[in-house]
């Protein structure tokens, strides 16, 4: 939208209210206190808005129109592209729209019909199917390993290249090494992007936490399986209004199936690791 065209905007949504949303500054535009308090209801509104338009995208008893599916960088990245792409391939008339984000969308506010998730929804008004879970492991390409021995002790991980986060989030609460957490002072490669981590432990960076599957996958080597083996649960969750969708209901059935045999992809026994 041009600055003329949106500067129209918000001068006629100030006269309708009769509240100044913004301040001229040094800097720019500035929201105003009335502005920020508006804010959650704005976006509500917006969600609506654009929950109704894909709504109104398809009749609701066939395979088409819009979908709106909400997952993690690596998810978005790494492991739902091949699945969205067999949906498509069978259900042409389904429009999927991917939105990537590390935040858990409020399916209840509508910022998404179908949800994968790694943390169990609580909400009551979710339709709410656990895929399965997954383990984390330790991992690094073999490039790496062949300029430094493999770790076969914890301890022995001093002195080795690590990649991980710089700024934590809840979940990396759960990554310990043998009881101690991994902490950003660990770290010799950070970055709080999880498709940045899984290119810097493929590119041979270090060593770094990762899916099971989806190291398997890229034929990275597992180090130190019985010390760090933490178990993730995979939810997926839509809002209990879509079930009768023919869409959603569609496209929630072939995540789930495409999720469960990705989770299915565990470590051959005495394979990949050290």
């Amino acid at each position: 939208m041009s600055q003329p065209t949106l500067g129209r905007h918000i001068a006629e949504l100030e006269d309708e209210l009769g509240l100044a949303l913004f301040t001229r500054s040094p800097d720019g535009l500035e929201p105003t206190i009335a502005a920020v308090a508006l804010r959650p209801q704005a976006e509500a509104l917006s969600s609506a808005a654009d929950a109704l338009f894909r709504a109104a995208s398809g009749p609701l008893t066939e395979n088409a129109g819009a979908v709106r599916v909400t997952a993690s960088e690596i998810f978005a990245a790494e492991i739902l592209p091949p699945i969205l792409a067999r949906l498509q391939e069978h259900h042409p008339g389904i429009v999927v729209e991917l939105l990537v984000s590390n935040r858990l969308e409020d399916l209840l506010r509508r910022d998404a019909d179908i949800a994968v998730r790694t943390v169990r929804p609580t909400q009551s008004a979710l339709v709410a199917s656990k895929v399965g879970a997954f383990e984390l492991g330790l991992y690094a390409h073999s490039s790496y390993l062949d300029r430094r021995s493999a770790p076969r002790t914890p301890r022995e991980l001093d002195g080795h290249a690590f990649v991980g986060f710089d700024v934590g989030a809840p979940y990396t609460r759960t990554l310990q090494l043998d009881g101690k957490a991994l902490g950003r002072d660990s770290f010799t490669f950070r970055t709080d992007s999880d498709v940045g981590q899984f290119a810097a432990i493929r590119a041979g960076c270090g060593i770094g936490a990762c899916h099971v599957p989806l190291a398997t996958r890229a034929g990275l080597v597992r180090v130190l399986p019985k010390s760090f083996a933490p178990t993730v649960e995979l939810w997926l969750a839509m809002h209990e209004d879509l079930r009768t969708t023919a869409r959603c209901r569609t496209v929630f059935d072939a995540l789930g199936v495409g999720l469960a045999t990705y989770v299915a992809a565990a470590v051959p026994s005495g394979r990949r690791r050290r």
